[in-house]
Formats: structure tokens, sequence, C-alpha cells
């Protein structure tokens, strides 16, 4: 044998670079299903059922194609449960020239694969459109790069909603357009994404999830997802007709009973190869759309997804240990639970629960918000998210985590913490209305906890962000509280603190 190329769960994608030159004759493909990776964190049983069904699926699309391929495995008795020792142990059998793979989205499995001292080609992965090299030297020349500057130079390179040099519309976003709350009498419907019926192969997954997996979290439920690149392609065509029009308006509204909203569930199928960023850009800028809707999912792909990519390339390993505001408390235990009494929190953890799924509003603006107020370990918000939700790869949850969320960076990727109170979701949702808190009080039985813990914050945090020219705002407000009105809310935090925290969920 030549090359033996190992691809990893997350590389599902018979054209990456990893495959370039691959001759049948000489060549083999080997995947590996590794009980270390489902369990290094607890894993939802749907993100286990999705990336084992997607890469038995991915094996089988390789021999259709004639092509050798190796699989070990989760049961397999001669499985040794480690991706490493798993490799060593087919290198050592096959004994192939050398051992090819597309760099891996996980600082921790390159620095894993690279310890072996095998005949290792660790191959770039071309699907990103800004290469870490590039995203290195641009940062190099912005070293306080925001978000918007680096958004601005892809959509010039690319030529992406561009009409020369000048953002088509004349404007380079359309947030005045997008990102508003739900009309409260009503409003477009909602049409529910596309469903695919589980197979054979998908359906022995789910009985070895539910046998080897049975306490792990999530519900599996009726598993419906794309596990197959025909699938991914399925859906991407679903969403372009059928809710691209008004993802824009509502991309950021938040309704119960309503967990996809508008949104392109392709995270998932992006994140494991199966659709390739450059064919979903096509795709959503070739629909008959409006603009502004269409300007807001370029943002998340060409903009934000290449964004946190290269920062995470250009900052690890020391950017997983940033704790910029000495969080400290352990993530309560309702988050894996959602057993509590605000409703926000308990649409959104159950959301989770139910689909491995919560839209990024959610994400960020009410479980990533909770936690920050709080003051929750950050890289216990990015294990909970890398255990809780299917599209979870390292390189995009530790820094929506710990930068975007958290803030733990001290502002590399935002130049603000993302902190409102209440009365931010009774804006965006309908799930105060329906809840026993108002979000106009900070202190009181009936008092919204993200209002007390917001003020709470701001007090806590006050010498870092007072300055803020994008909080100003916010500590003018804060400045209004006279000091027994402080002492009574900063007292109730703690109350908060000490009860939310006394249970978790390990």
């Amino acid at each position: 044998m030549r090359n033996l190329v190992l691809v990893l769960g997350d590389q599902l994608d018979s054209e990456s670079a990893a495959f370039d030159g691959f001759d049948p004759s000489q060549d083999a493909a080997l995947l590996i299903e590794a009980r270390e990776e489902a369990t290094y964190v607890p894993q939802h049983k749907i993100r286990l059922v999705l990336f084992f069904s997607a890469m038995r699926h991915f094996r089988e699309r390789l021999r259709a194609k004639g092509w050798r391929t190796h699989y070990s495995r989760l049961d397999d008795p001669d499985n040794l449960g480690s991706l490493p020792d798993e490799l060593r142990r087919y290198y050592n059998r096959l004994k192939p020239q050398g051992v090819v793979v597309l760099a891996p989205g996980d600082w921790r499995v390159q620095a894993a694969l690279s310890s072996l001292q095998l005949p290792l080609d660790i191959r770039p992965d071309r699907s990103f459109l800004c290469s870490r090299e590039t995203f290195a030297a641009f940062a190099g020349e912005h070293p306080n790069m925001a978000m918007e500057t680096f958004y601005r130079r892809m959509r010039t390179e690319t030529g992406a909603l561009m009409d020369g040099d000048q953002p088509r519309g004349g404007e380079w976003n359309f947030d005045k357009d997008n990102r508003k709350p739900f009309p409260r009498k009503g409003g477009p419907h909602i049409p529910p994404p596309c469903y695919f019926s589980p197979d054979e192969m998908t359906r022995a997954v789910m009985r070895l999830v539910e046998q080897d997996f049975a306490h792990a979290p999530g519900k599996l439920g009726g598993f419906d997802l794309p596990v197959t690149r025909e699938q991914a392609l399925e859906a991407l065509e679903d969403f372009t007709a059928r809710r691209l029009a008004q993802f824009g308006p509502y991309q950021d509204a938040m309704v119960g009973g309503a967990p996809f909203m508008f949104h392109s569930l392709l995270s998932a199928p992006l994140n494991l190869h199966l659709l390739r960023p450059r064919e979903v850009l096509q795709a959503v800028l070739e629909a008959e759309a409006p603009l502004a809707s269409v300007e807001g999912f370029v943002r998340q792909i060409l903009g934000w997804r290449e964004f946190v990519h290269g920062f995470y390339w250009l900052l690890m390993p020391d950017y997983a240990g940033r704790n910029a505001l000495d969080a400290q408390l352990p993530m309560p235990r309702f988050y894996w639970t959602g057993e509590t009494d605000m409703r926000c929190l308990s649409e959104a953890i159950r959301h989770t629960i139910d689909h491995a799924y919560a839209h990024h509003i959610e994400r960020l603006m009410v479980l990533g918000l909770f936690a920050l107020l709080l003051g929750v370990r950050p890289y216990d918000v990015h294990r909970w998210h890398m255990s809780m939700f299917r599209d979870a790869i390292d390189w995009v949850s530790l820094p929506n985590t710990l930068g975007m969320s958290q803030h733990a960076d001290g502002g590399v990727v935002g130049t603000k913490p993302y902190v409102a109170s209440g009365n931010y979701i009774n804006k965006m949702s309908d799930h105060c209305r329906k809840c026993r808190y108002d979000p106009n009080k900070a202190d009181g039985d009936d008092a919204c906890p993200f209002t007390t813990l917001y003020y709470d914050f701001l007090a806590r945090h006050k010498p870092r962000f007072a300055r803020n020219l994008r909080m100003k705002p916010q500590y003018l407000n804060f400045e209004r509280k006279d000091a027994d009105e402080l002492q009574a809310i900063r007292r109730r935090a703690d109350r908060l603190k000490a009860e939310l925290t006394a249970k978790t969920f390990l």
C-alpha cells in the first residue's frame, strides 16, 4: 500500500485534499469509530448517531467508487477505543508507505496524531475560503481586527454580493432590515424543515447508541437528520426555496414552540463536510430572496464562520485556557435537564435536549448570556456546547463560547461582552409574557434573574468596561441605580449564584 488516507468523522468529502492523487490500486481509506472521541465529553445521543451514521454512509460512498476502505466499528472487539491507537494498529497491520489526513478541526486531535511519529502528511482543508496562513497574515496586518473588517475583505476577494468594488445595494450589511422580533399578533408562516427517515444503517446506529450510551445526555427520539451528501443537498435546496426569504428579518427572533424558525439547519452538514461552503454560498446567491436576507446569511458563512476558524488556529492551544473575567462557577445542572422556571432558558434547553440544536440567538443571548452573567467557568460552557450541539466542532465552538459568548478572551473575537437584561429577551421573544418573572425588575421574588445578574455583572466588572465606548449607554443606565437599590440587587444575585450552582451535572 502506498497511502492510507485517514478520514475523520467531520471530513466526509471524497473530493477533499486528503484524496488528491488517490489511486485505488495503491491507496486505501480508513475510518475509525473511537469510543474516546465519543466520551471525552458527555455527548448528545443525536450527535453520536449523526456522526456514526454519516461515517458509515460515507464508507459506502467510497466503496461505490471502487475504493478500498477499512472501517473500525465501535463494537469491533479489536477496536482499541482511541483514535491514535487504532490508527497505529491499522498502520502496523497494513504497512502503508505513508498516512494522509486532512487538517483536523480540533487542535487536540491534530496534536495526538502528530505525536505518533508516523510518516504523516497533513493536508490543508481547502473547504475554507480563507486558509490558516492567509488569515494569520491578515491578522498581522490588522492586530485589532474586527469581524466586519475581515468580512468586507472576504466579500471583496470573492466578489460575493459585490458590484465592482462596491457592495451590492450600497450597504455592507442590512441589520436595519434584519433582526426584527416576530410579530406578536402573528407573523409569516414558518415552514418546517425537510426530514429524512432513517434507513436500516442509521437504525442500527441508533440501537448501538441506545445500548452503549444509555446515560448520554439528550433524547434520541425520531432521528431525522441528513447523513449523506445527497440528503444534505436536498436540505440546502429546501432552505433556499422555503425559508431563506424570511431568514434575514427574523434571524434573531425567538418564538415558543418554534425551535427552528427560518434558520437553515445546515451547520451540521457543513461542519461534517457533507456540504461545501462554496456551493452553499452559490445556492444562496442564486436564490430568489430579498437582498437583506441573502446578505444576512452570507455574513454567517463568508464572514463569521471563516473568522472564528482563522482565530482558532491562530491562537491555539493557549486560547482554550483564557478566562479574562475570572469566572469560576460550575455549569448549573439545569443546563442538562431544562428543569428551570425561567421560560426562555427552559425553552432553549428543551430545544437542545430534543434536537441537539438551538439557533444562534438562543445560544448567544439566552444560554450563553445567562452563563456569562452568572460567572460560569468559560471552558465549562465550551464543554457543554461540545456535548449538546450536533454541529459542534472544537474550531467553531471554542471561539464562539470563550470569545463571543463568554468574553473570556478579553476582546479578541468581540470588542464588548454581549450582556443584556431580561428586557432584550422580552423584546425578541414571546417567552416573558408566559414566565413568572418580570424582565423589568431586578430585585424581589418575581424579578427576572437575567435582570438581577445583569446589574450585578456591570457592578463586578465596572473597572474593566465602564470606559468601553460600546457599553457607555449601559453604564449610564447603571449609574441611575442608587446605592441601596444596587446593594439589594447584588445580595439577590449572590443568592441566585449559590442556589443555581448548588447542583451540577458531574
